[in-house]
């Protein structure tokens, strides 16, 4: 996994978070060579942001589109959006658990996202 940690999550609840403009909305996200590098070089079993997307704000517009939902979902891994707290995580070491419901048919879930923090995880 690689959560994409921006602080983002801190706007919940305000006009920040969706960051909206005549344009649509303006938020951090990943573009097509860092998703292309997460999953072919680095082989992670998903990504996951504070956002309200996995995409920036404007991935509409880049090429291809939407490059996050494109590449992971294209390669069989799982995209997590709206995740928090992500700054009580050390950079490596902790165990993420996302398990979703059972949607037939469905092409998303809602999800409790947890993570356990092993003893002197993220000490390297």
């Amino acid at each position: 996994w690689a959560l994409f940690r921006t602080d983002w999550s801190k706007h919940l609840g305000t006009p920040k978070y969706l960051n909206l403009r005549e344009d649509g909305a303006h938020s951090p996200g990943p573009d097509a060579s860092a998703m292309e590098f997460l999953v072919k070089e680095r082989g992670i079993a998903g990504f996951g942001t504070e956002t309200i997307g996995t995409d920036c704000g404007q991935g509409n517009h880049m090429s291809p589109p939407y490059p996050a939902h494109y590449i992971l979902h294209g390669n069989g891994r799982y995209g997590l959006q709206c995740l928090n707290a992500l700054d009580r995580l050390p950079a490596r070491g902790a165990v993420l658990f996302a398990a979703p419901l059972k949607i037939r048919h469905g092409s998303g879930s809602p999800l409790r996202v947890f993570a356990l923090v092993p003893a002197g995880a993220g000490k390297d």
